[in-house]
């Protein structure tokens, strides 16, 4: 079986790609190092522009638009290496024989329904004096 049968499609491949770039881009430290010199060159401004209104409307739109843009990246990029980790642990758990199979889909399961099993585990814990 290939695994890049059912490839998504092209929007969504163009997206995924571009916000792998951007995540890997703006964890960088010349991101955090640009970042912080426009901070410093917007404050060294400030006097000039007499701390008005526009000057820290400037920052504030700015900041705002970029905090909005960067949830959806950050959200694409954690929903992907999140996915990646379930079906590695998937694949962990399928390859055990004496693992609880029932596991496999436990990311589908409703917080209550998790709750039940996690004392089940806890249960099986303290009864092996652990």
């Amino acid at each position: 079986m290939s695994l890049h049968a059912n490839k998504p499609g092209g929007l969504h491949r163009l997206f995924d790609k571009i916000a792998s770039k951007i995540t890997r881009a703006s964890g960088s430290p010349a991101a955090f190092i640009a970042a912080a010199l426009l901070v410093i060159v917007w404050a060294a401004v400030g006097p000039l522009a007499g701390f008005s209104e526009t000057w820290q409307l400037v920052i504030n739109t700015g900041t705002t638009i970029i905090t909005f843009l960067m949830v959806f990246v950050i959200q694409q990029s954690q929903n992907k290496d999140t996915m990646a980790i379930q079906l590695k642990l998937n694949e962990l758990i399928a390859a055990i024989e004496k693992a609880d199979n029932r596991l496999i889909d436990i990311e589908d399961l409703t917080e209550d329904e998790i709750e039940v099993i996690k004392k089940k585990y806890i249960d099986l814990s303290d009864k092996s004096g652990s």
